[in-house]
């Protein structure tokens, strides 16, 4: 599904939808510029390994020491994967871009569909609030406000403090489990009403209009001011 696929309309439950896909939308900004970062940090401490061991060389041992490899590059990498991993998690769901197999659901319209929507997006609600309890437990264990820099761990090379990448986790689920209560919300008043095309939720959609979406997307055709959705 494309982020085209989730529909939007005057009803309260797109209101809340559209306001906290801005949320989603600066997450998932910020786990690109931390992908950028890392990319650059990577061609930094290639340039300067290069560069450092052609000064050695040359006996400057002095311009290695200061100019040399990234200091702690391994570090930094370790705490930017988490959130580069985890950061578009949300948004994903909300355009329902995750995988999944829908051979038997995908046939389905209107509430039997609605119906096992649901029911899946309460089973996700309750594995999501058991990871929201086991990543936060996770995150006690390391920080502490009596230790240095309130981290009980630390980074190997350059002693990073590890708590942030680990409070990282129980924050993002929380918000997911916060878009999974949207979602229960849609899908439930979907239910009742047994309309075809309820919004703030992703609407099935066929290989065709799927590619259509996809190329509207990467043209830069989508409609920006109502979230990535279509007006019903």
């Amino acid at each position: 599904m494309s982020a085209n696929s989730v529909l939007v309309d005057g009803s309260t439950v797109s209101r809340v939808d559209r306001g906290f896909y801005r949320i989603e939308s600066a997450l998932t900004l910020l786990a690109g510029l931390v992908a950028l970062f890392v990319m650059l940090l990577a061609v930094a401490n290639i340039i300067g390994r290069k560069v450092g061991d052609l000064a050695n060389k040359a006996g400057w041992e002095w311009f290695d020491a200061n100019f040399g490899p990234v200091p702690g590059y391994i570090d930094w990498t370790e705490q930017a994967v988490p959130a580069i991993a985890i950061l578009g998690l949300i948004a994903t769901q909300r355009d329902g871009g995750h995988i999944r197999m829908d051979i038997f659901v995908g046939k389905m319209k209107g509430r039997p569909l609605w119906f096992f929507e649901l029911i899946s997006v309460v089973l996700m609600l309750l594995i999501t609030l058991g990871l929201i309890y086991g990543t936060w437990t996770h995150f006690e264990r390391s920080f502490d406000f009596a230790a240095p820099m309130w981290s009980r761990d630390s980074s190997v090379d350059i002693q990073l403090p590890i708590w942030p990448a680990k409070l990282l986790f129980p924050v993002v689920f929380t918000l997911f489990a916060i878009r999974l209560v949207l979602q229960i919300w849609a899908y439930s008043r979907a239910l009742v009403s047994g309309e075809l095309e309820p919004p703030a939720v992703p609407i099935p959609e066929d290989a065709a209009t799927q590619a259509l979406n996809e190329a509207k997307t990467v043209s830069g055709l989508a409609d920006d001011e109502t979230g990535g959705g279509q007006a019903r």
